[in-house]
């Protein structure tokens, strides 16, 4: 009787050896393919804002840098490489946010600053989390804020505008009031008075970024009332001033207008047959400044707790290519160049507000 109770006891001991070697066999490879064990990758994903990952702008910027963080890295799109979620209202960005860090990314951005609420408040819950904020500031030590000097990029499009513009009327449209587009409007003011003293500019703010039918009844009256060079600083919205200005032309081909892009080279929503109304971009490298902040903090060095801010220097922003189709591009082109050097050489500070821009003075 003892010989078969101590046989039994052996049976369950040997079985439960058996159990707890699959468990941690079943451990092993859970840590060879997730979190910072899975295959050694660094997992990185981003919530857009509500103007989706696809709106040719700054979402779309963002997720070409994780993609290219990708690339580089051998990641594929998915947990356990590189992914995004797309927030359709602002209701969403938080659960969005919380929805990432619990599937371990290892590091997730938040797109916009209307994502800082949002961060604010994920970032305190989830305190072993990593969070990258564009365009705003948290200070929280889990929380990495990249900033741009988007001022610079829109003086170098206010340089071509003033120079290019034959009606001296230039406009702007501004998606939401905020310090990030006021820094757009302000560089773009100063710039065309650097390239143009003579020229007036008319401003208008849509209110929103995801609203490209508004964007393009601004366009049209800005049109109408002879402004022939419009700047965005809208986002989606600016998609309807392409139109607008693609409708116009094909009506005319003979009309001078044209339209100047933000964030991404958008020469592509230019075309209208043979011709192009985008007169170039003020670029925006936030795809740049994602791929940078990942790699960094891939590589053990995450500046949680730090602002880093990205500007000509940092090749942060700047313009795009001007269009082969200006009349006058090779002005443009050389006045564009002499200006970048001056600001990238100190002698030229670009003003970041409305008020320092309508009293800017070229040097």
């Amino acid at each position: 009787m003892k010989k078969r109770k101590f046989g039994l006891a052996m049976s369950f001991v040997l079985a439960a050896g058996t159990i707890l070697g699959a468990c941690g066999t079943s451990d092993d490879k859970d840590n060879a393919s997730d979190g910072k064990g899975k295959d050694d990758n660094f997992t990185v994903a981003m919530v857009t804002d509500v103007g989706g990952v696809d709106d040719k702008s700054f979402n779309q910027s963002a997720w070409e840098g994780l993609q290219a963080y990708g690339k580089e890295n051998g990641l594929e799109k998915g947990k356990k490489g590189f992914d995004y979620l797309q927030s359709q209202s602002d209701a969403d960005y938080a659960t969005n946010l919380n929805n990432l860090a619990r599937q371990d990314f290892d590091l997730i951005y938040g797109i916009g600053f209307m994502m800082k609420g949002a961060i604010e408040d994920i970032a305190s819950q989830q305190k072993d989390a990593h969070f990258a904020l564009v365009d705003e500031v948290v200070d929280q030590p889990n929380v990495a804020s990249i900033m741009f000097k988007e001022q610079e990029a829109s003086f170098l499009a206010g340089v071509a505008a003033g120079l290019a513009t034959k009606t001296n009327k230039i406009g702007f449209i501004g998606g939401v009031e905020s310090p990030v587009i006021e820094r757009f409007h302000s560089g773009f003011i100063a710039g065309v008075k650097a390239s143009n003293p003579d020229a007036e500019i008319v401003a208008n703010y849509a209110g929103a970024f995801d609203k490209a039918e508004l964007g393009q009844t601004i366009a049209s009256k800005m049109y109408s009332s002879k402004v022939d060079v419009i700047f965005h600083a809208a986002g989606g919205t600016g998609n309807g001033l392409f139109k607008e200005a693609r409708d116009l032309k094909a009506k005319d081909p003979s009309r001078e207008l044209w339209a100047i892009g933000v964030d991404s080279d958008q020469v592509d929503e230019g075309k209208v047959g043979d011709h192009n109304i985008v007169l170039t971009s003020a670029l925006k490298r936030v795809d740049n400044a994602v791929k940078d902040v990942a790699t960094q903090a891939k590589d053990g060095d995450f500046p949680g707790g730090k602002e880093i801010l990205f500007g000509l220097k940092e090749d942060g922003v700047g313009l795009a290519e001007v269009n082969e189709e200006l009349s006058n591009k090779d002005e443009v082109v050389k006045a564009v160049d002499e200006w970048k050097e001056k600001i990238k050489s100190g002698d030229v500070e670009v003003p970041s507000s409305i008020k320092d821009a309508e009293s800017f003075k070229a040097n």
